[in-house]
Parts: structure tokens; sequence; C-alpha cells
């Protein structure tokens, strides 16, 4: 059966503490875990550590051109240790944007990047000592002085590098805002990979943006919320393949933020998300589960009619 899990929306022009409600909601409803991303607002391991509950937690992804398989893991053993709880981390490539502008970091190669992040994590989590001389990543001599958290490492992926390194490294592939038929081919790329690699396939899940009887406001805080992926490579070429390959190419002209938000149309947003009645949303759901997505990760809309994304929380709760 596939797993329902939330992801904390985190939303720019909502208030940052939220988050916090939608964790508390997540915990109390029974979701099979939280996952904590990591954008412009919380650091994620002070979130993870600040949060009510006992949810499994997973963190990330966490860009590897930014923080270092040392950074990632002592976070990760960090927040276990300090609250008791289950701690996955995740990792991906992230955007230009994130990575050059925000962080002025240079992006070498980022499918090697991911590969050898993921080959460090794997020990260090596992509390051994990496010693890792590759290309883009280096480290030797650390281990964990906190208990080692172990647990699964996820990996980001939409393009074919990256998807050729999940099937090779990952023990989870994660996806974002993708329709079911785009997840289908990635699940079977992935699981090609895997097998050409002699290994078991990693399991797939898909952050999925949510919203039950949605309101203005609500579909106007999804269209804003898929702007900055537009034209990122990798999201750009999904939504191209979902149909909107024109609006890529607009996006990929450079138009003030406003003017690109007024040409997104509502079925772009129902394309990547799941919204509607409680039904609708439910055989969204299905139709993930279908295309071989074993962990649909909801990312509640949260508005002023539902804040931090309860209502649509509790419409969907997983029932025992």
């Amino acid at each position: 059966m596939t797993e329902l899990s939330v992801s904390l929306g985190l939303w720019q022009d909502r208030p940052s503490i939220e988050a916090v409600d939608t964790a508390r909601a997540a915990d109390e409803l029974g979701y099979a875990r939280l996952w904590i991303g990591e954008m412009a607002t919380y650091d994620a391991f002070a979130l993870a550590a600040a949060l009510p509950g006992t949810i499994p937690l997973v963190l990330g992804p966490f860009a590897v051109a930014v923080r270092t398989p040392v950074q990632i893991a002592v976070g990760a053993a960090t927040v276990a240790e300090l609250t008791g709880r289950t701690v996955e981390v995740a990792i991906g490539s992230s955007s230009p944007v994130v990575v050059s502008a925000w962080h002025g970091r240079a992006a070498p190669a980022p499918a090697l990047a991911l590969a050898e992040t993921a080959q460090a994590l794997r020990t260090l989590l596992d509390g051994g000592r990496a010693d890792v001389d590759g290309k883009v990543v280096r480290t030797r001599g650390y281990r964990l002085r906190a208990p080692a958290p172990g647990g699964p490492v996820t990996i980001a992926a939409f393009g074919p590098q990256a998807v050729r390194v999940a099937g090779r490294y990952a023990d989870r592939m994660v996806l974002n805002l993708l329709p079911p038929l785009v997840a289908t081919r990635l699940v079977e790329a992935v699981r090609a990979a895997a097998r050409e690699a002699g290994r078991e396939p990693p399991r797939v899940a898909a952050w999925v943006t949510a919203a039950v009887d949605p309101d203005a406001e609500a579909m106007a805080r999804l269209a804003r919320g898929v702007v900055g992926y537009l034209g990122v490579p990798g999201y750009g070429e999904v939504f191209a393949e979902a149909g909107f390959g024109d609006l890529v190419g607009f996006a990929r002209t450079g138009p003030p933020p406003r003017e690109l938000f007024a040409a997104v149309p509502t079925s772009l947003t129902a394309a990547v998300g799941a919204i509607g009645t409680v039904d609708e949303v439910t055989a969204r759901i299905a139709e993930y589960a279908a295309a071989g997505v074993d962990e649909v990760c909801l990312v509640p809309v949260a508005t002023d009619a539902d804040p931090a994304g309860r209502r649509t929380l509790t419409a969907l709760a997983p029932r025992s």
C-alpha cells in the first residue's frame, strides 16, 4: 500500500511559524512521516529539533553543492539524539538560484556530486568513517560522535543522470511537482538503473501539493508555488512533458515574476497536484500509487480559510 506522509509547504507568503502547526497536525493525524525541506525560511535541522511530537522525520533534500556529507550527518545525528525520533536525510542538486545566487557556490558535475555525497553519507550515517577522495566530494577521517541515526538515504531526482544515480545509490528517490504519467516513466527508469547496478530498486516518494475544496486564495498560492520552478533545469522539462512547453519557454526568457504568475493556468497546478473534493484528491493519490509511487507526501496548501493546511490534512488522514 502507498504510504501517506506530509511535507511542510514553507509557503513564502504565509507566516513561517505556521509550519509548526502543520507538523503538529501531521503528528496528531497519524501520517507516516514528516518531510522538512529547506528553502528561504528555517534551517531544517533547527526546525526539526524544535518541533513537538514523535512522528519520524525526513530532512532535506539538502543541496549537495551547499552542505557537505559531514554537515548533513552531524545535523541528522544531532536531531535524532536530542529528539529521540527516527531521522532520515535527503539530498539533491537544488537550483541555480539557491546554489549560485543565494550561497555563491559553484555546482560542478551535479550528478557526480550526488553520487559521491550519497556514498559518503551511507557510511557516516551507519557510524563508519567515510574516506572519499572523489572528483567533487572529499572527506577523510571523521566518524560521528553522537549515536549514528542510520536510516535510508533519499535522492531527489528528475533528470536522467540524477535518476541513474538514485538507482545506483539511493534507498529512496523523491520526486516533486510532476503528474502521475511522468512519475510512471521515472519509476521505470530508476528501477532499470537499479537492475543495471545489480541491486534492489529504491522506494519512490512524491511530494504532491494538496488542497481539499480550495478557494481562490488556495488556487493563487498553488500558482505562485510553481512560478519559481518553471524555468529550472529538470523541473522545466517535466512541465514541458506534461504539456506546458510554451510556458516553460516563456519562463526561460526571464519575464517579471508577476507576469509569469499571470500566465500560469489552473490546468498546470491541477496537473502536478491533488486538488478538489475529498473524493477527487483521494482518486488523484491513487493515480500516483498506480504509477508506482510508494509514498505520497502531501504538501497541504495553507490559507486563511485553512490555516496550516489542517483541514486538508484532516480530510485525507490515513484511516486505521
